[in-house]
């Protein structure tokens, strides 16, 4: 579905912001983007989306080359930006014009979305809120029905109970066809939909592994004690104790920490990886 090989980016008069950038990520579930500021997320996703072009290397999305902007490549993908932008035009207005641009948009669909965020049909969407103008754009990805939606920041100037209502219509659009990509540093908010995590840094894809895979070698452990370094991967402090990632060798059962798992990773990547090379 989604093939990087060699990729290079660098915006004009700047050192490279990617290098021989590999990424594959087959159709099914939600992947998760993660990386610090700066560290070219949105950038890869524009490239994905094919609002920018690479310098080098191959990109290829739905077995297309996304600079070429095909309609059939464009009616097919769904980019949500973190900079919003909408038009002085009414929900319902905005339909009837953007919708012709999707084959396979979901009216019904994007009714029930749209009552979920309590989003109104005859108020100017310029005259929305942000996060009302998020909820909006939100709704109408998931309505488009295509096979890859990109969303970077979803959760930007959501409230919590809106939080809760993505998270709740985001896992009733997924289907075996379709790739959502998550780029976000509100990692609490999605981190019980992602199957894939990416994590992007220095320029280099330094992490790509799916949910299976992290459990099936890393444990999230609390305990009240200072963890023995020996034994323990990476480890924060907080009020009861200690977080703990640990080697799963006991094939343990826990929930996996996101943002914890992301600040191992930057700060101690090599121990992290050296977790993955014994096959179980």
């Amino acid at each position: 579905m989604i093939e990087l090989t060699n990729l290079g980016f660098s915006y004009s008069n700047s050192e490279k912001l990617f290098e021989n950038i590999e990424l594959k990520l087959d159709n099914g579930g939600i992947c998760g983007l993660l990386g610090k500021n700066g560290a070219g997320k949105t950038t890869l996703l524009k490239i994905l989306a094919g609002l920018i072009f690479p310098a080098d290397g191959s990109c290829t999305v739905l077995g297309q080359t996304p600079a070429n902007r095909q309609p059939s490549f464009l009616e097919d993908i769904y980019f949500l930006p973190e900079d919003l932008y909408v038009p002085a035009l009414t929900a319902e207005q905005y339909l009837q014009f953007y919708a012709s641009f999707y084959p396979r948009f979901d009216a019904a669909s994007f009714k029930i979305f749209q009552k979920e965020f309590a989003i109104p049909g005859n108020k100017l969407l310029t005259e929305f809120s942000h996060g009302q103008k998020k909820k909006f754009l939100i709704a109408f990805g998931l309505a488009t029905n295509c096979r890859i939606v990109i969303l970077d920041e979803p959760t930007n100037g959501l409230d919590i109970p809106s939080k809760a209502q993505f998270r709740k219509l985001l896992v009733s659009a997924i289907t075996d066809d379709k790739l959502f990509i998550i780029s976000t540093h509100q990692v609490h908010d999605i981190e019980n939909l992602i199957d894939n995590i990416v994590i992007l840094d220095e320029g280099k894809i330094i992490f790509q592994k799916n949910l299976f895979e992290i459990t099936n070698h890393l444990a999230f452990i609390q305990q009240q004690n200072i963890p023995d370094t020996l034994s323990c991967l990476y480890y924060e402090k907080n009020i009861h104790g200690y977080n703990a990632i640990i080697e799963n060798h006991q094939d343990l059962d826990t929930h996996v920490d996101l943002e914890m798992l992301f600040n191992a990773i930057i700060s101690n990547k090599n121990a992290i990886k050296n977790a993955f090379k014994e096959e179980k």
